[in-house]
């Protein structure tokens, strides 16, 4: 098979298709740090009534999440995969309709309506985020180019995910309307129009991968009725194909023990700071803003980190640094530092002022910013390591199935998301906390002690757990630069038609990345 002619990516290539996570991270930037809060507090719902509505459409893209991966891998040889891109097709739907994104955050609305616009705009999210993220598995096979595509794509996050923290801020400080719903609607339309933008600079800017000689010359597929009707079949067939790949196993554990604990946290930690630390949302979205400028700078380090020594070490650090940070807030909740609530309340809620003694500003930022150090990097070593698995899948297969990856890792996510924002918001809620009066929307409820016991044990116990699953996996991961070096080479060897390995070396690493016997590979298996 002809290899067709490489193309380079550019800057412009990085940051155009990085650009996209503006969407993919700062929609669940709004979504795990304000929606909870949102609804609890302007918009009188429960707590359970919150985590069904943040819960209950993931269930939904049990279906949607790998259906769309299967299709656009599929799509490659028909006229629209030909034409217009069998990725870049679902991503121009979505631009137009993007802008929905506002209406979650209109207030005085039923339990029904905050589901339906949840879920409408979580299909359109889906709708981009699959066919996006293997573009960059799409447009380059070299290591340290897709570390650079990982690491500007952290980067564009974090600093999607500091917009979404200090917006309310500025909004207020511009608008007024301190604790008024308003500040989160303004700030849903800023973002949907940005989430459209940027949509757009990634089908301008971007491509699929490019076709060889041999595939040119396979004739456009015409609609086959029959194979449609077997769609859902071997998609599921696929589906549960790639949870053969050890590596991809493994990956799915380091990549759930960090993005878990960060949604239990995300959900829980606007109410520890309503009830604990006895902040409102000026104060919250300052403290998220800290934790989220820590973050860019924890993965402008984890990139250099993952590039020279592996994700391993950069995941097991990061650990460290939020599982301290939960122990400081735990221990705050505990001892309740004297004369910090009145030096918080002599700050007037702006944290940035200066003024404020040294134990108010010892439990205000540094327990937060070793946090955003460590979520900084447990976001970035997944998504680095996921641009390599179609490689090893390649070895095992012979086939190229971003599509199908992008989509079981956003299912696996999704599903995973819904339980742990579900079950944090049933256990406060079992705790007795109390959600604001709907006549009264953003007056302050005093919690029980029960109740604010719940939200303290769930923020600091739910995260720790999941962390620990994590850093137990990390320690049978072997997939760096040196072990992909060696599979990329095995690959290449296996389409010229090779059935050994070069050395019993690679044979090993092969083998340990793929979890197959080498004469089992390239679909020998």
């Amino acid at each position: 098979m002809a290899t067709p002619d490489i193309r380079k990516p550019s800057w412009v290539t990085y940051w155009s298709w990085g650009s996209g996570d503006m969407l993919g991270a700062g929609a669940q930037a709004v979504i795990t740090g304000w929606l909870a809060y949102f609804f609890i507090t302007f918009c009188g719902l429960s707590a359970v009534e919150t985590g069904l509505i943040l819960g209950l459409p993931r269930l939904l893209e049990a279906i949607t999440c790998p259906l769309i991966g299967y299709i656009s891998d599929n799509l490659r040889h028909t006229w629209v995969g030909r034409r217009i891109g069998r990725r870049k097709i679902f991503l121009i739907v979505t631009i137009p309709l993007l802008p929905a994104f506002a209406l979650i955050f209109v207030t005085g609305q039923t339990f029904t309506y905050y589901l339906l616009t949840f879920v409408f705009f979580e299909f359109l999210y889906t709708m981009f985020l699959i066919p996006w993220e293997t573009l960059a598995a799409e447009m380059t096979k070299d290591y340290k180019e897709k570390a650079k595509f990982a690491g500007v794509r952290m980067l564009i996050a974090q600093s999607s995910a500091i917009l979404a923290s200090y917006l309310p801020t500025l909004i207020i400080n511009h608008f007024g309307g301190k604790d008024s719903s308003g500040t989160f609607l303004i700030m849903a339309a800023i973002f949907g129009g940005l989430f459209s933008l940027v949509v757009l600079l990634v089908v301008l800017f971007t491509w699929e991968r490019p076709y060889t000689e041999a595939e040119k010359l396979i004739q456009p597929e015409p609609m086959d009725w029959a194979k449609a009707a077997l769609i859902p079949v071997n998609m599921f067939r696929d589906l549960f194909s790639t949870l053969r790949i050890k590596a991809f196993r493994q990956h799915l554990s380091l990549y759930l023990g960090g993005y878990i604990s960060q949604d239990i946290f995300n959900t829980a930690f606007p109410l520890f700071v309503a009830t604990v630390m006895m902040g409102a949302t000026l104060v919250i979205s300052q403290l998220m803003t800290t934790m989220y400028v820590a973050q860019l700078i924890s993965v402008m380090i984890a990139i250099n980190v993952v590039i020279r020594t592996g994700p391993t070490v950069a995941y097991r650090m990061a650990i460290s640094f939020v599982g301290a940070a939960l122990l400081l807030f735990l221990a705050f909740y505990l001892i309740r530092p004297a004369g910090f609530a009145e030096g918080l309340t002599a700050l007037g809620g702006n944290l940035f002022g200066g003024g404020a003694s040294p134990t108010v500003l010892f439990w205000l930022f540094v327990p937060i910013i070793l946090a955003g150090l460590g979520r900084g990097t447990l976001n970035f070593v997944p998504w680095s390591v996921y641009n390599y698995l179609p490689d090893v899948d390649e070895a095992v297969t012979g086939q190229r199935r971003e599509g199908i990856f992008a989509g079981v890792m956003t299912f696996v996510r999704k599903i995973a998301q819904s339980g742990a924002i579900v079950v944090t918001t049933s256990l406060i809620g079992l705790g007795g906390y109390i959600s604001a009066d709907k006549a009264h929307p953003g007056v302050a409820v005093v919690q029980s002690p029960e109740a604010v016991r719940a939200v303290v044990l769930v923020m600091v116990g739910g995260p720790i757990l999941v962390m620990l699953w994590g850093l137990w996996m990390s320690w049978s991961f072997r997939l760096n630069a040196r072990t992909h070096e060696v599979l990329i080479h095995e690959v290449e060897r296996l389409r010229a038609g090779a059935t050994e390995a070069e050395s019993d070396e690679s044979k090993a690493i092969v083998e340990n990345l793929t979890g197959w016997r080498y004469e089992r590979l390239w679909g020998r298996g």
